[in-house]
């Protein structure tokens, strides 16, 4: 790392202007979450492998910013070089750079890699001492990173109606007409799941996601995709062709993004353009266009290189109309995800199984359903050992044999004892734990499946789990169902829910470092915003509403000992209630992941009858769907996991 920074150090001291400051953000081009290898550049530099992040270096200083999903690894993770600071508890990282870099110092960043939004938010902070924003004409991390990723030409695919539930045609149909109810001629599309959801296209050039490194420009005349000509196989392009939309070199967003703000990208589109005759909401023609004259963009997600091509007096600033257009799912898509939850529910319990036989074969543990010391001799004994990844490699295989499965939709924290207290731990084979009988076992794991996206959290303990261990499990349990059973009007937003989770725990003086729930895509991002539910502000911004998707995921993690964590996906429906007060329709969540929680880790006298009552009733249903999936031997465990349970 040393040599590293070194390197760094020097070409910002040959910069011109010189550099006082370099800032390397963990987003790409797309201000994606999760990235491809050859994007890695905060953690090339800092050895941080979180998937958030931000990396600033200076003259003689190295520090980086991330959340509480990851404290505890970045401590171990960073170098002596390095300082962390934890977000929401030390300053914002423009805060510390306006109060800690010197008058006029230059800041230097990649401007694709940062929205428009921050830097935006980091002038603004600057100004106070005169200190700049410097847009860098290269990466400077790239001109040092000699082995860097090469960029792979991954094939476009096209995602069928099947699964989508609507048409290209539908989308742009829809989009055009919101782009005119707000006097745009055209929009900008920058990240990467709003591209592939616009277009029904699917890709494989970030690890976990199934898109393609594209953009879009819409217009209301003309629609292109810019993506590696490479990719495009002819028959995409065919598809491309009946659905009017111009395929363009990656690189030419730019120069075309230029174009649109001049009102001339139009012109340069080679495919037959929109019939005249077609209207859109109001009945007029998108021919006529009067006085449609903005350029809408998401300066959330736009990158600050994209935005600066704009005249900022003739922009929508708006969140993308796609961003909640694709959050709320169609007929199609919830029944594509409730079916793959079911197989990924079933693909669950059979790696609980296996991994219950192997603890008490290999390791002597009393298993899923007893509590008893391990017999020490069988763990002596064994000649091979099971470890973190080992185990999820497992998990991964028993999801592999399931129709329509594409892949994993993130990487397994397959996690047991302290390193569960990692919220987002990743196990290395090199350096990862062994299983333990007598140690918490947290497993937060999810899959891509054609018809839709899983994710799913369940925490066990094969040996005798203590008195306390119990009590932290059944607290977020009991926030895990008081979340899931909410009713709440329309117009509710994820941070007023999020305290329904927390509450149990608070009782105790308990609490957890992260939102409570995330939307969830079709075949796309295990992360879906625009919602959240969350003590985060933005979970303010957007409503719940019924047909989105998002989890329910509350958690304890003592540093050094264990973690707990329960999660389940939910839908949003429409409640049938006795009143309706305000006339504003009110709304409840349905469950759709299938798993059993385990009930040796509940203290059912902390449960009230409610609590109880649905838990055995999630218990029945959970049986009931899965095992038609299951052995009869899979079955039988099945069973007993979800027998009801009562007070003592």
């Amino acid at each position: 790392m040393a040599e590293i920074l070194s390197s760094l150090r020097s070409l910002m001291a040959a910069h011109s202007p010189p550099l006082d400051a370099l800032v390397v953000p963990s987003e790409d081009y797309h201000q994606s979450e999760y990235v491809s290898a050859r994007d890695k550049r905060r953690e090339f530099v800092s050895g941080f492998t979180g998937s958030a992040g931000l990396a600033l270096i200076t003259k003689d200083e190295a520090r980086l910013w991330t959340d509480g999903r990851y404290f505890l690894q970045a401590e171990q993770q960073l170098s002596d070089e390095w300082t962390l600071m934890r977000m929401a508890e030390d300053p914002a990282v423009d805060v510390w750079m306006a109060e800690n870099l010197p008058e006029e110092a230059a800041v230097g960043v990649n401007p694709w890699c940062i929205s428009a939004d921050t830097a935006r938010r980091w002038k603004s902070a600057f100004s106070k001492k005169h200190q700049k924003l410097v847009p860098t004409a290269t990466d400077l991390v790239d001109e040092i990173w000699k082995n860097r990723p090469a960029d792979e030409a991954n094939t476009v695919v096209v995602q069928p109606l099947e699964f989508t539930g609507r048409s290209v045609a539908e989308k742009l149909y829809d989009l055009r007409g919101k782009l005119k109810a707000s006097n745009a001629r055209g929009i900008i599309i920058t990240t990467l799941d709003q591209v592939a959801w616009l277009y029904n296209i699917r890709g494989s050039d970030v690890p976990y996601c199934p898109v393609v490194h594209a953009f879009a420009l819409v217009t209301l005349q003309s629609a292109f995709l810019y993506v590696d000509r490479r990719k495009v196989s002819s028959e995409v392009n065919s598809y491309m062709e009946e659905n009017a939309i111009e395929v363009r070199d990656y690189t030419a967003v730019s120069s075309d993004v230029a174009l649109l703000a001049s009102g001339q990208l139009d012109s340069v589109s080679t495919i037959n353009q929109k019939p005249k005759a077609e209207t859109v909401g109001n009945g007029t023609t998108e021919a006529e266009g009067h006085g449609v004259d903005l350029v809408w963009v998401d300066a959330s997600s736009c990158s600050y290189a994209l935005y600066s091509k704009l005249n900022l007096e003739k922009v929508v600033q708006q969140q993308s109309p796609l961003s909640l257009a694709k959050a709320l799912k169609n007929p199609v898509e919830l029944d594509g995800l409730r079916k793959a939850h079911i197989r990924d529910g079933a693909a669950v319990v059979q790696y609980l199984v296996w991994l219950d036989k192997q603890m008490q074969d290999m390791y002597g543990a009393s298993g899923y359903f007893l509590e008893g010391e391990a017999d020490k001799k069988k763990k002596d004994l064994r000649t091979t050992k099971l470890t973190e990844v080992t185990v999820s490699d497992k998990l991964e295989s028993f999801r592999a044999s399931k129709e329509h499965f594409r892949g994993l939709s993130f990487p397994t924290i397959s996690s047991v004892g302290p390193n569960a207290a990692i919220i987002h731990y990743g196990p290395q084979p090199e350096t990862c734990a062994e299983v333990d009988p007598d140690k918490i076992y947290l497993f937060d794991s999810g899959a891509q499946y054609l018809d839709g996206t899983t994710d799913i959290t369940r925490t066990v303990h094969f040996g005798v789990p203590s008195t306390h261990e119990k009590a932290c499990y059944t607290a977020v349990l009991k926030g895990h169902i008081g979340l899931g059973n909410a009713r709440f009007p329309n117009g509710t937003n994820g941070h007023a829910l999020d305290i329904l989770a927390r509450i149990p725990l608070w009782k105790s003086g308990l609490d957890y470092r992260h939102g409570t729930g995330h939307g969830i895509g079709s075949f796309l991002f295990v992360h879906e915003g625009p919602h959240q539910i969350s003590f985060r502000p933005s979970a303010r911004n957007v409503p719940i509403q019924a047909s989105m998707t998002v989890t329910d995921e509350p958690g304890y993690y003592e540093d050094g000992n264990f973690g707990i964590r329960l999660e389940n996906v939910l839908v949003v429906n429409e409640a049938d209630t006795k009143f309706n007060f305000g006339d504003k329709g009110y709304l409840e969540f349905e469950h759709i992941t299938w798993a059993p929680y385990q009930r040796k880790l509940i203290d059912v006298s902390l449960l009230v009858p409610e609590e109880i009552e649905w838990l055995n009733t999630y218990h029945s249903k959970c049986n009931e769907i899965l095992a038609p999936y299951l052995n009869e031997n899979e079955r039988s465990w099945l069973s007993k996991a979800t027998e009801p349970v009562s007070v003592a």
